[in-house]
């Protein structure tokens, strides 16, 4: 693998290979959602970052009570082996079925597992510039498969443990279930019954999202997803001497920061109403890309994504379970758009109530039967969300994603709780990508992964640097 630019160092890999569920599963086909198929063919990455270890009591170790690099690794392996009996979905394939639609093949091919060394200290590792420390050395490339993992030992003693998965077969709930499965089936007191069933058992009844007979849906539906065969060529970008391109930060962004958004979010609230520090932080960054656009005749489009198995279950305490352990996508992306001027010129509570009215027009049942309905009306030509197809030629464009349950202090493998984690997502379009999560400080901070226009960064950084705060060691305390 590379190296990196400052604070370079080298990750070599030491071993690979494929770790299949530990029973052997009868191979089928398990046919992509409604909403599955709304999704293009993206990776998601997450990683874990634990600091020394050599101390750490454990079985099957060197001996003394303490676990080396090969012992977790085992343990990983035996566990994650343990897990995909259940989780089988990510021990498969995705292959086209006859009308080129991505079905899954559960065939237990299994999940390609890299061991590695990288010479560098945890306490060294840039957060802040996961492109220079994270991306393309500690998270891993996926080649086959549907989910890919690498355990990274550090010369610190420290290890990082890291997957990347299809984001067509699960969506970031989904895979905190399978994390927290694994880890806790990695547990001294759980690996010593070999076929321990994991804490949350998936649920892939696809009949949960199948489409009504007769289908029907809004009309604004249209204006949120299209079908891929209206999607207009690209021109090529016009060459300059200093491009945007989109880079990706790791910032914190403390408790009392969030309060005073909200308190500026709710200051001209009618009837009471109060929104959430949610949309308060999502109206902020709305006002700060209009920024970086400032004197362009543009509008600004931000999406937020919105997980319907709430929705869907609507009272109903049966279908409530089952959506609530429901393995794939079930998401939704409404999106505004607003003029530079409109969003610099008003305050922040008044973008704040545009954020929330985008956002109820996605927050009901009848909004998911109907996206599953457009999506049957469509298929087999895919469709996809209009603001992820925007381009920077159309105007600036940026996606949330709340991670508030973001699991990250229930993925101890045995070895304790991670120092630090993050989903690392640079998903590959013009349209920035932002994931807010809770610190593992737990003091009500966020942890903010960004990924944006470089010059949409350095605005954010010019503008508001006392809010949105490198991450660091120090501030983790390590």
């Amino acid at each position: 693998m590379g190296k990196g630019g400052k604070g370079e160092f080298t990750v070599t890999v030491k071993k690979e290979e494929v770790v299949a569920a530990v029973l052997p599963l009868q191979e089928h086909w398990l046919p992509l959602s409604n909403l599955d198929l709304l999704l293009p063919p993206l990776d998601v990455g997450v990683f874990f970052c634990y600091k020394n270890l050599a101390a750490t009591p454990a079985t099957g170790g060197d001996g003394d009570g303490s676990m080396n690099f090969d012992a977790m690794v085992g343990s990983l392996k035996k566990a994650l082996a343990q897990a995909l009996v259940t989780f089988y979905a990510f021990a498969g394939e995705v292959v086209p079925n006859s009308a080129g639609e991505p079905e899954l093949l559960c065939n237990n091919r299994g999940v390609d597992f890299v061991e590695a060394f990288a010479d560098s200290e945890l306490k060294s590792l840039n957060l802040y510039n996961p492109d220079d420390t994270i991306e393309g050395k500690l998270v891993p490339q996926k080649k086959h498969g549907v989910l890919a993992v690498q355990a990274t030992s550090l010369k610190c003693g420290g290890l990082v443990v890291s997957c990347t998965f299809d984001h067509r077969i699960a969506d970031a709930y989904s895979a905190n279930m399978f994390l927290v499965s694994w880890a806790k089936m990695a547990q001294p007191t759980e690996t010593t019954i070999i076929h321990t069933a994991p804490p949350c058992k998936p649920c892939f009844r696809r009949s949960l999202l199948s489409p009504r007979r007769p289908g029907s849906f809004h009309p604004s539906l249209d204006d949120m997803y299209v079908p891929v065969s209206m999607l207009s060529l690209r021109k090529e970008p016009e060459t300059t001497s200093e491009p945007d391109h989109v880079i990706s930060r790791i910032y914190y962004v403390a408790a009392k920061e969030l309060d005073h958004m909200q308190s500026l979010a709710n200051s001209n609230t009618i009837n009471g109403a109060k929104r959430t520090k949610l949309e308060s932080f999502c109206a902020f960054l709305w006002k700060m890309v209009a920024a970086s656009a400032e004197g362009k005749r543009a509008s600004v489009k931000m999406g937020i994504v919105v997980d319907g198995r709430k929705r869907l279950s609507n009272g109903d305490k049966d279908k409530e379970a089952l959506m609530g352990s429901y393995f794939g996508n079930v998401l939704s992306i409404p999106f505004g758009g607003k003029p530079v001027e409109e969003l610099l010129e008003m305050p922040l509570s008044w973008v704040t109530d545009e954020v929330h009215e985008f956002l109820e027009t996605a927050v009901t049942e009848e909004h998911f039967l109907g996206l599953i309905d457009w999506v049957e009306a469509h298929r087999p030509m895919p469709g996809l969300a209009k603001i992820y197809c925007n381009g920077s030629e159309d105007g600036p464009a940026f996606v949330v994603s709340s991670g508030q349950r973001f699991p990250e202090s229930e993925v101890d493998f045995g070895w304790g709780k991670p120092d630090f984690a993050s989903y690392h997502f640079p998903w590959g379009s013009d349209t920035g990508y932002v994931m807010p999560m809770p610190s593992p400080a737990g003091n009500g901070d966020w942890v903010v992964y960004v990924h944006l226009l470089k010059a949409q960064v350095e605005m954010i950084e010019f503008k508001a640097g006392h809010i949105f705060k490198p991450l660091t060691w120090d501030y983790l305390k390590y």
